[in-house]
């Protein structure tokens, strides 16, 4: 469990890119990827006194996916293209770009866990 602040962003990243490095796999898509749901766990999943999680599995097939779970299971992420003057909005774009697949699962109430497989063959 992270904390649901910018040092707790911070921090996720900074594993990500530490256990891609034990387990000898690429960082760089995964570590903007965790970057992307760990802000957006901080920003639009806070829940004041709870905290967000971080999940990496490297699969048999060499991939890894990623996961972040927070408390705001109402607030689904969707990725849309922001209008022309928009400031933000562009995360989950570059996600998607990212990722071979992402998404999101609802549950265990009130949580989400935003997902993406990166490396799948």
């Amino acid at each position: 469990m992270l904390s649901a602040t910018r040092r707790g962003a911070r921090l996720a990243r900074r594993l990500t890119v530490a256990h891609l490095a034990d387990w000898g796999r690429p960082h760089g898509a995964a570590e903007q990827i965790v970057a992307e749901f760990a802000a957006n766990a901080v920003t639009h999943g806070l829940v004041p006194g709870r905290d967000f999680r971080l999940g990496l599995t490297l699969r048999a097939d060499g991939s890894v996916r990623v996961e972040v779970t927070d408390a705001r299971g109402d607030r689904l992420p969707v990725a849309a293209v922001p209008g022309a003057g928009a400031e933000s909005g562009r995360g989950l774009l570059l996600v998607a770009a990212l990722a071979d697949r992402w998404g999101v699962t609802p549950g265990p109430v009130p949580c989400k866990t935003v997902w993406a497989a990166i490396g799948t063959p």
